[in-house]
């Protein structure tokens, strides 16, 4: 993909990321997305256009409210930067294939997601529906395009088979996950199974190894106990997408490890 295309994304990162802060504040509380217009949520001024600009409205406001003083919360343009950052990174990744705008959208409603989990342990059903609902749009118009409609199949197998899963672990033992993680999980699957199966194991393990990994520091830091909640949903979706940019090597890897005739191995006559 030419560079100016991926500046051009990554563009649309940030005012997607723009959006994305208004509907982590917003939906928890059951408020529109749409109206009333930004507003600062400790003097309700609403925010001029000059003062809503990605990133650079908060860094020229000196990271406080133009009219009050308060200060705005780093949140803000964390989300923005970084959904620009991962918007181009996708662009780099998928260039203009089938897959980019559901990575796209897929990307966008993780972050919403685990910016709501990590400050309220919450993942709201108007952002995983929402999320899953364009995901499988993009994938079922990626079908159509290329006529992909067996991986299109494996990828509802792969929503339904994570759902099923999470399903039982909640099932058997409620207090390791929510419901919500139980939601996420098939909205991973379905966001992944484009990819292949072993993109949603990928996922899984990488969440939860970044999970173990951060709770046994703050735990050795004493920060935490082992009774400490931690918002799963976080690991969950970083693991996604970690995978999406980087699970291909490994997948690649372990398939050709899994398959003697991958590595070379001699083909019997039934192989020939």
């Amino acid at each position: 993909m030419p560079p100016i295309l991926v500046v051009i994304i990554g563009l649309l990162g940030l005012a997607v990321g723009s959006f994305l802060n208004v509907a982590v504040s917003r939906v928890p509380a059951g408020l529109s997305v749409v109206r009333p217009r930004s507003a600062c949520p400790q003097c309700a001024t609403p925010i001029a256009a000059r003062d809503n600009i990605p990133v650079v409205s908060w860094l020229l406001l000196g990271r406080r409210c133009r009219a009050c003083r308060v200060p705005i919360p780093a949140r803000y343009p964390l989300m923005e930067a970084l959904t620009a950052l991962l918007f181009a990174a996708e662009a780099l990744r998928f260039g203009w294939s089938e897959m980019l705008p559901a990575a796209l959208v897929f990307t966008a409603g993780l972050l919403a997601l685990a910016a709501c989990d990590a400050e309220l342990f919450l993942l709201p059903l108007r952002l995983v529906y929402p999320t899953l609902g364009l995901t499988a749009a993009c994938l079922l118009a990626a079908a159509a395009a290329t006529g992909q409609w067996q991986r299109l199949g494996v990828t509802a197998a792969c929503g339904v088979g994570a759902f099923a899963l999470f399903f039982a672990l909640h099932w058997v033992r409620p207090a390791w996950l929510g419901f919500g993680d139980v939601r996420l999980a098939g909205l991973l699957g379905t966001g992944l199974g484009w990819l292949g199966p072993w993109y949603f194991v990928f996922a899984l393990l990488a969440g939860s190894a970044a999970g173990l990994l951060l709770a046994i520091a703050l735990m050795a830091a004493g920060r935490i106990t082992r009774h400490t909640r931690l918002p799963f949903g976080v690991f969950l979706a970083a693991g996604a997408i970690a995978a999406l940019l980087v699970g291909a090597p490994v997948v690649h890897w372990y398939e050709s490890a899994s398959d003697p005739y991958a590595l070379g191995a001699p083909l019997t006559a039934d192989r020939r």
